[in-house]
């Protein structure tokens, strides 16, 4: 392993609280590698930021390993383990000028005035500050604010660059060019990037690989082309991005993958499976044994009366809505958990609002949680 990799073992907080202990993070493992931008993604009160701060030592950990660089950081205070940190509030001095401002964390290092003056005005051009560096922070945008925050963090060249939801702040069309930025400076710079969100778009757009959380727990860690492809829980199915849920009963199992007798009386052959738990069987309120997971993309609609060799679902179109670039189906289908989206690159012909269709898929594309024992 890289003596310049991030490695947390079994990482776990427990807050204690007037209602008893709360755990905010259960056992948490993962490795980042030197030059990787790895993202924590999950919605709010999962655990990601908690695991940030104690990586970056602003929490107490309850038990587990924070290693890098051969060093046990969760021995070592914030000040001792060189990292550069980007909050959701830009978190700048008022009264200091841009330059200052980016230049705090080397002057309390004791940097000679000429190094920390070369350093800071090299950041501010690779951020698209340049002449800049006199004003202070009312005389800038708010995106302009956040590239100081940025350049503050990177200016001593830290081990490690973590950023706690850095983009919120911003309007929509700001967000996605600040993304761009963050990433291509991660990038040209060779730092080890944990950028906590949860925006599915933000982190399948920057992110090397990203780590899904749900409840303080680390559900499944990928590319972020895997994890929408083959997602291993319905949670994570349901969180990244748009999906359909057929149910299903295991009719078998083969080298071919796990036969499955969709509710309607379709069968399919699907070679990507995962378990179904008791518990997301519960919670998504599957009724047989197996859940068939199909992206909008994925799909396609027929005429009822119309042959087919795919498997699929009855339903009637409720509403088609062309979005330009696509059209979005919306199906209402007996046989499925909650209302069908299907997403086409361009109308289909001949089907419109009210029609009865079958929703067909191709098994390759589809994804089978299947419960223990079933098949």
């Amino acid at each position: 392993m890289s003596h310049r990799t991030l490695s947390v073992e079994s990482l776990t907080k427990v807050f204690d609280t007037p209602e008893g202990p709360v755990t905010a993070v259960k056992e948490v493992s993962l490795d980042v590698a030197a030059g990787e931008f790895f993202s924590l993604l999950g919605p709010s009160g999962c655990g990601k930021t908690t695991t940030l701060r104690m990586i970056a030592g602003l929490e107490t950990t309850t038990s587990g390993t924070i290693r890098f660089g051969g060093r046990d950081l969760a021995r070592l205070p914030p000040a001792q383990r060189n990292l550069g940190m980007v909050f959701q509030s830009y978190a700048l001095f008022p009264h200091l000028t841009v330059l200052e401002n980016a230049a705090y964390g080397l002057r309390v290092r004791g940097q000679s005035n000429e190094r920390i003056k070369s350093r800071v005005l090299e950041l501010l051009e690779v951020l698209g500050l340049a002449g800049l560096h006199g004003r202070y922070p009312s005389d800038l945008s708010g995106g302009q604010q956040q590239r100081v925050s940025i350049a503050r963090a990177l200016a001593y060249e830290p081990d490690m660059f973590l950023l706690d939801e850095p983009l919120a702040n911003l309007d929509a069309k700001l967000r996605v060019q600040m993304r761009e930025e963050i990433r291509r400076i991660q990038k040209e710079l060779g730092v080890l990037a944990l950028y906590v969100t949860h925006d599915q778009e933000e982190a399948m757009s920057v992110s090397d690989r990203i780590g899904v959380f749900q409840l303080g727990r680390l559900m499944q860690v990928g590319a972020p082309e895997d994890i929408y492809r083959d997602p291993t829980s319905l949670f994570v199915a349901d969180f990244i991005g748009k999906i359909n849920f057929y149910p299903a009963e295991a009719t078998g199992s083969g080298p071919g993958g796990v036969g499955l007798r969709l509710v309607g009386g379709d069968t399919a052959t699907v070679a990507k499976r995962h378990p179904l738990t008791p518990e997301e069987k519960a919670s998504y309120k599957v009724p047989g044994d197996a859940v068939v997971a199909v992206r909008p993309e994925h799909q396609s609609l027929l005429p009822q009366d119309q042959e087919s060799s795919l498997p699929g679902v009855a339903g009637r179109v409720r509403r088609a809505l062309f979005l330009g670039n696509m059209t979005r189906y919306f199906v209402t289908c007996d046989s499925a958990l909650g209302e069908v989206v299907v997403e086409s690159p361009r109308p289909l012909p001949g089907i419109t609002e009210g029609l009865d269709v079958k929703i067909a898929f191709d098994p390759a594309d589809a994804v089978a949680f299947v419960a223990q024992g079933a098949a």
